[in-house]
């Protein structure tokens, strides 16, 4: 009997349309329709006995049709598009806040004139200070490699769209033309590429319910403190059961009229589920549905045990790899429990390590997992679900080789068969019986992320006014502006307003949803003939809990001896502080809280703070602590030299450390740093905190260039947390008086 591998992709973005103006207020669709949908189903034509899932979310599904269709109003797309010399200075000041808007290293850094670009903006203040200073040909080279850099790894095969990646740079406006016009073009494959496979057995498509809602919370928002007991709630009280039924008829509707059939199965928006919205599903005929395994453990009142290396116990496994049935009055439904730990390790660790080994490591962790199951005569199913788009800006060239190297294992290995979720239930023999469900979603199990902050509370009452608002004002409307009001306040229950807000998550973008957000509720009013109330035209978020980088001022000379770290020793030190509140990552733990990094005439000094003001120590295992320093001369865009100090220690105590360098030309490969003789210069110690002292001629470094700095912690060879999660710090590497000057 083979391991039944039920692999889900939950491809979403939120509905960025505002329906009155018809504008979009950000372009993570088209760019997400350029880049992941579409070379994510077609990869699996190399792969024909990998059957995989597709949750495509219906308001996904309509906007990518309103680019396909060319109605989409994008700013963004004009900004991209609009020959940089007809356009205004605030157009190109819009243009710069953007169209750097992707990953660092993996998407702007394949192309070296974006990159050369983005150390041109990084140079000055913000866009309005950056915009003198970019000519013309800087913003068309920008226009077109901004939109390159997201082209589907299939997409970029394609002749036309090669050749303008060998130009590399020095673009012209016919060739911002071509990338125009191929962009719809290419977004326009994205659905019938869905359609095709589904019809040839290769994939099973699901749906969720329309705008992405918390279908429990829509339900009664007093079930948050059922799943959290004792949550702040709302004031106001949300109950509009008949919304999340509205929502999902929607989702199943669309899903007929795109698809040509009736959707088997719904992933619940953020894999929330209750036992009322089991009823409502399986009365709209829904087959199965899918949450996390935290759900099951405390439906089941029990815990799922896994060793260190994060494989199951024998008895966790038989309950977690399998379909379940729940039944409860008239109410039937097929359940599956995500694998957490599995899901986790593709979204947040895999792209830090070797394709080849972390496909290994997938395969081998869920053999290990399951295979007792299959000696035991038994039929196990692992559930893996996960975001099938956020990932791949992370991985190099959107992790495909990672991916075709996993699915080749599955396809090879009869170990493994890689099935749909309904392929899986079909094959059942034998389902675990659930006769009750406690309420919860896929992020620890609850609803938190979505109310319970002051943040999230208040944008439940706003939501709850113009509910109030509309059951009143509705019957006096006319139909169509009543149809119009009830399409925005669909759109304002959706699940990712509250996401950015309250503490867990931030992002260059917090500002534009949290406008967007109330921009749909005003909408609600407008539409309704009323007037919104004034508390809309003030921000819900604030900016407390976000990322903070504050720059080197002065020279310091911290004495590493100390046995605590002396809070004036590092006074003028440059200081990174992360956002902390919801983790590292989703289902991760947080470590790391702050870095602290400075230099005087002689030597680099880096200090690592623990969230828990003091080294984790974790019975019987060991971390690395990665200290990657990566050397930039006056003048140059890429280092001359990489160096890192690699620490391990366990149970607070320092184990030891080493330290290598590498040819700044290595791309920071493992393989190429070699021993340094200097190390024995380098200090290392390890109290309350983490602290380095490394010689600036070591690190070849010259006053007028820069270091780029990483931390990153590590647990059994793989990647736990890290400071900053994306990119570099960089420190400037200036005299003592400039950098007083600096300061003032």
């Amino acid at each position: 009997m083979p391991i039944r591998v039920v692999i889900l992709w939950h491809m979403h973005q939120p509905f960025y349309k505002d329906l009155i103006t018809g504008e979009y207020r950000l372009p993570w669709v088209r760019m997400h329709a350029l880049k992941d949908y579409y070379g994510m189903v077609k990869l699996l034509d190399e792969f024909p006995r990998v059957h995989q899932t597709f949750n495509l979310v219906p308001s996904l599904i309509t906007q990518v049709e309103d680019y396909v269709a060319g109605t989409a109003r994008d700013p963004f797309l004009d900004a991209a598009a609009r020959p940089a010399r007809d356009m205004a200075p605030h157009e190109r000041r819009f243009a710069l806040e953007y169209l750097f808007q992707a990953n660092h290293t993996h998407m702007i850094g394949r192309y070296p004139r974006y990159a050369e670009l983005l150390e041109q903006f990084h140079g000055a203040a913000d866009p309005v200070a950056a915009e003198p200073h970019f000519s013309h040909q800087d913003i068309t080279d920008l226009q077109v490699l901004s939109q390159v850099a997201w082209f589907d790894e299939f997409f970029l095969e394609e002749p036309d769209i090669a050749e303008l990646v060998r130009k590399e740079r020095g673009y012209t406006e016919e060739d911002q033309e071509q990338v125009m016009a191929a962009e719809r073009r290419l977004m326009s494959r994205v659905l019938p590429a869905y359609r095709e496979a589904a019809e040839r057995g290769s994939i099973e498509i699901s749906t969720s319910p329309f705008y992405h809602p918390i279908l429990p919370l829509l339900c009664d928002t007093s079930i948050g403190a059922v799943s959290s007991p004792g949550l702040p709630l709302p004031q106001s009280r949300f109950r509009h059961p008949e919304d999340a039924r509205a929502q999902l008829e929607r989702g199943l509707a669309l899903y007929r009229q795109t698809f040509g059939r009736d959707a088997r199965g719904v992933w619940p928006s953020e894999g929330s589920v209750s036992e009322e919205v089991l009823a409502i599903a399986a009365a709209l005929g829904v087959q199965w549905m899918a949450t996390d395994e935290g759900v099951l453990a405390r439906s089941s009142s029990t815990s799922l045990v896994r060793d260190s290396e994060g494989v199951l116990d024998a008895s966790s496994a038989e309950l977690l790899y399998t379909i379940h049935r729940y039944e409860r009055g008239e109410t039937a439904m097929n359940l599956l429990f995500r694998d957490h730990v599995i899901s986790d390790l593709i979204g947040f660790v895999y792209s830090g390590m070797p394709p080849r080994d972390a496909a290994a490591h997938l395969a081998g962790r869920i053999k290990a997992s399951a295979w007792p199951l299959v000696e035991r005569g038994m039929e196990p199913v692992v559930p893996i679900i996960l975001d099938g788009e956020n990932a791949w800006e992370f991985y190099p060239r959107s992790g495909r080789e990672f991916l075709r190297r996993f699915y080749d294992l599955l396809q090879n290995d009869d170990a493994f068969e890689a099935v749909t979720v309904s392929e899986a239930i079909s094959r059942q023999r034998n389902f675990h019986p659930l006769s009750s469900l406690t309420p919860g979603s896929w992020i620890n199990g609850n609803f938190n992320v979505w109310i319970g902050a002051p943040e999230d509370n208040r944008s439940w009452e706003y939501v709850s006014d113009a509910r109030d608002f509309f059951a009143r004002a509705q019957s006096e409307a006319e139909p169509e502006k009543r149809a119009l009001a009830f399409e925005e306040l669909l759109i304002a229950e959706g699940s990712d307003w509250n996401w950015w807000y309250g503490p867990e998550h931030h992002s260059a973008n917090d500002r534009d949803f949290d406008e967007l957000y109330r921009k749909h509720l005003s909408n609600i009013y407008a539409a309704l003939g009323a007037a919104p109330p004034e508390y809309l035209a003030q921000p819900i978020a604030n900016s407390s809990g976000r990322p903070f980088f504050a720059p080197q001022t002065g020279y310091i000379h911290p004495r590493l001896s100390s046995a605590a770290a002396r809070y004036f020793d590092w006074v003028g030190a440059a200081m990174y502080t992360a956002e902390r509140s919801g983790g590292t990552m989703h289902g991760g733990r947080a470590y790391l809280e702050a870095m602290h990094a400075g230099i005087d005439e002689e030597n680099l000094y880096v200090r690592i703070d623990f969230l828990a003001r003091r080294p984790p120590s974790e019975a019987g295992v060991s971390f690395v602590l990665l200290v990657t320093i990566e050397t930039l001369p006056p003048g140059r865009l890429e280092p001359v030299a990489v160096v890192r100090v690699q620490s391990q220690f366990s149970n607070g105590v320092l184990d030891g450390f080493s330290v290598q360098r590498a040819p700044g030309n290595s791309n920071g490969d493992a393989g190429s740093h070699v021993p340094m003789a200097e190390g024995s210069s380098v200090d290392v110690r390890l109290r309350d905190s983490f602290a380095i002292c490394v010689p600036l001629r070591v690190l070849q470094a010259q006053i007028g260039g820069k270091l780029r700095l990483r931390i990153s912690l590590w647990r059994d060879r793989l990647p736990v947390d890290a400071l900053p999660l994306e990119g570099s710090v960089e420190l400037d590497l200036l005299t003592e008086e400039d950098l007083k000057a600096t300061a003032y």
